[in-house]
């Protein structure tokens, strides 16, 4: 089977794809995402898109503790859908997460560009899976300004 250039694949499916959700922003001024599975920032571009790119990278939440899952797609397996996926588990601290991301991103020569993303959605995965503290809130020792 021929593989087909992902540019071509993206000036296919930019406007109409499954995947887009078109909204209106300020003004007129029309702002499209996309609910693909592995586009990072949810922008339907052609750097992020999950469809368009044989390399992708996507971070999702692994469970109730503070679990993330980190998936890359391998590129040599684009026509099996069922292992395209390499998934790791990652439970430790959140520096070191953030230190095997990048590891495996940007330093493995995978996908650079997508380094700063990827960090973003960790930062935005583990923050939602923290629960905030219970317990009586601390009072502002300061001067109240009146």
């Amino acid at each position: 089977m021929a593989t087909v250039p992902d540019a071509l694949l993206w000036e296919i499916v930019k406007k109409n794809n499954s995947f887009l959700v078109k909204q209106f922003g300020n003004g007129n001024a029309m702002v499209q995402f996309s609910k693909e599975k592995n586009n990072l920032y949810n922008v339907n571009s052609f750097k992020f898109s999950g469809l368009a790119n044989k390399k992708t990278v996507s971070i999702q939440p692994a469970g109730k503790d503070l679990s993330v899952i980190l998936a890359t797609t391998k590129k040599k397996k684009q026509n099996k859908p069922a292992s395209v996926a390499h998934k790791s588990i990652m439970k430790k601290e959140f520096w070191k997460i953030a230190k095997a991301v990048t590891n495996q991103v940007s330093d493995n020569y995978y996908r650079r560009d997508l380094t700063g993303a990827a960090l973003a959605r960790l930062s935005a995965v583990r923050r939602s899976l923290q629960v905030a503290k219970s317990g009586p809130k601390k009072r502002n020792r300061q001067a109240q300004k009146k």
